[in-house]
């Protein structure tokens, strides 16, 4: 009997199940979209219960289309979008509330109370992470203080779970409660040297361990499926936050090697290998993934807008119709001609962590056209890109030789050849654009045998487009001194 992997993308607008076979070949897809709840500004949540019938539906979906039968399956992998954050009945199984995603800003008092207290420098040396609400220890906090539950999860009755414990816990019929050193790395409760929770993190939190999953290796058979949902138990191999699982389908298994996800954001995730790197730069530290005795560390940069700002092209400014049409309009003029873009819609992420900062526009003229902007617009990902790049070569010491890139916008010629121009490098665009889903199928293979080693999933990667510098060094240097004064000036104005 012919056997496959099946991968669980559990991310923050849809729900993706997808098939691969033992050379890397997507056989089947099925998607499912998922409703996000605004409550009051800056909230953003999700039904947990949603999430749970959203993987049952697209797994028994992709299955029908793949015409296949759970036995068919060798393993099943997981990732999920990572810091969102679920509280449930152990008993009944039932959430107790919404799931707070992860850019949700509910549980920011807390947070702010202890900037206060000056814990940023400490917390961050013992975590990793910048003290922000969009990690999920403050809330845990909000959801426990607002239910009066801190007695219950005590008793460890309430438990708690980022997306992918909810869903092994839901899978394994209560089971299971675990979680990955890569999820549990982004809790803000996790000691990166010890990878498990950190005692005094805790306390300062007031979270009780009686709640938490156990912390386990990011391929592994953790379980199996309960045999009423599928017909037959499936074995769950691996479990990965989103981000960690792209780098590792792009099979960045080295020292030193960056991956860039280009969707509404940019993630750029750089693999430090054993190294813990506490950053000087405006990063976070985070585990990449732990295989048996091995654990490969992160350094970690996001920009929060990305494909974003083409949306706004497209549906704010309405000079374009669709993303494609960014590309056909911006290399229809030889250059921007000294227009820049910042795209500080949300503030600024890594490296500038500027939440204030709106978005600007300089250099314009009379002569300036709908295209000028457009060029810049995707210019400015570019450039975003090059800051995030720029802090891992100044943070690791180690120079950049190739940008392994996924994601929609990775599929811009324009945005990809003048991405490699800024950053003076090769980048590469994979032939298997899922890459997300990819690494989580990778992992569980892993865990089950399905893959020998990290060699055997090397030699499966292919490279669907590959752009080398065209630009003079002159050239770089003068737009990248226009990008430096653009953002300055942009910060410079919400100071005034």
């Amino acid at each position: 009997m012919d056997k496959y992997i099946l991968a669980i993308d559990q991310g923050t607008t849809s729900t993706r199940a997808i098939i691969f076979d033992q050379e890397s070949n997507l056989i089947a897809i099925a998607q499912k979209e998922l409703t996000m709840l605004y409550p009051h500004p800056g909230w953003v949540e999700q039904s947990a219960n949603e999430l749970w019938a959203s993987v049952v539906s697209v797994i028994s979906e992709v299955l029908a289309k793949a015409n296949l039968k759970a036995g068919n399956v060798a393993a099943i992998g997981i990732t999920n979008q990572r810091e969102t954050t679920i509280l449930w009945e152990k008993q009944s199984g039932l959430p107790i509330d919404h799931a707070i995603v992860w850019q949700s800003k509910q549980s920011d008092h807390y947070v702010q109370k202890l900037k206060e207290q000056g814990l940023e420098g400490w917390i961050q040396k013992k975590s990793g992470l910048r003290l922000d609400p969009y990690f999920s220890a403050s809330k845990i906090r909000f959801l426990l203080d607002k239910h009066h539950l801190q007695k219950e999860a005590e008793e460890g009755k309430i438990l708690f779970g980022t997306v992918d414990s909810f869903l092994v816990w839901k899978l394994t019929g209560g089971k299971c409660h675990i979680s990955d050193v890569s999820n549990a790395s982004r809790t803000m409760l996790m000691n990166l040297e010890t990878l498990d929770y950190d005692d005094e993190l805790l306390e300062l939190w007031q979270i009780p361990r009686a709640m938490l999953p156990k912390i386990c290796d990011t391929s592994a058979v953790y379980g199996y499926s309960d045999p009423s949902l599928f017909g037959e138990p499936i074995a769950i191999g691996a479990v990965a936050g989103d981000q960690q699982a792209a780098l590792f389908g792009q099979t960045c298994f080295e020292k030193g090697m960056i991956k860039n996800t280009y969707g509404t954001g940019c993630f750029l995730l750089m693999n430090t290998k054993e190294q813990i790197i506490h950053s000087q730069n405006g990063l976070i530290s985070s585990v990449g993934w732990k295989i048996k005795e091995e654990v490969d560390y992160v350094l970690e940069g996001s920009v929060f807008v990305a494909g974003a700002a083409v949306q706004w092209l497209r549906d704010g400014l309405k000079i374009i119709d669709d993303a494609a049409q960014s590309e056909v309009k911006a290399t229809s003029i030889k250059s921007s001609e000294g227009v820049y873009v910042v795209p500080a819609f949300s503030g600024l992420g890594a490296p500038y962590w500027k939440p204030q900062v709106k978005g600007a526009i300089f250099g314009m003229n009379r002569g300036t056209k709908q295209a000028h902007l457009i060029r810049a617009t995707l210019e400015a990902l570019a450039y975003q890109t090059y800051d995030v790049v720029a802090a891992m070569q100044r943070d690791s010491g180690i120079s950049l030789e190739r940008l392994q890139v996924d994601g929609g916008a990775s599929r811009n010629r324009f945005l990809m050849q003048f991405q490699s121009d800024i950053l003076n490098c090769v980048v590469e665009r994979s032939f298997i654009s899922e890459t997300t889903a990819l690494g989580a199928a990778y992992l569980a293979g892993l865990a089950v045998g399905y893959w020998k080693d990290k060699e055997a999933i090397r030699a499966n990667f292919k490279v669907g487009a590959s752009y080398v510098p065209q630009m003079s060094e002159e050239e770089r240097k003068e737009s990248l001194a226009g990008w430096e004064k653009a953002i300055r000036s942009a910060m410079y104005f919400e100071s005034c």
